[in-house]
């Protein structure tokens, strides 16, 4: 297995702030945004690199535009 890099780690604690700040928990995220919840909890703790199609997808889910996540990484 790949170690996560510190910005896949920093996208998956922005990640996280947001899924909680919703009340949400990942299984009712990942169902929201038809993805699988495995999938989406590696996305949190930083193991996936994903794609701008995936961050859009989850951007969509939250209701903000994709900028104001990744401004949230900084």
């Amino acid at each position: 297995m790949t170690k996560p890099t510190p910005l896949a780690v920093r996208l998956g604690q922005v990640l996280r702030v947001h899924r909680q700040a919703a009340k949400l928990s990942q299984d009712d995220f990942a169902d929201r945004i038809k993805m699988h919840r495995a999938y989406y909890s590696a996305i949190e703790r930083g193991e996936k690199n994903i794609t701008l199609v995936t961050l859009h997808r989850i951007a969509e889910g939250f209701g903000v535009n994709m900028s104001a996540l990744l401004t949230d990484v900084g």
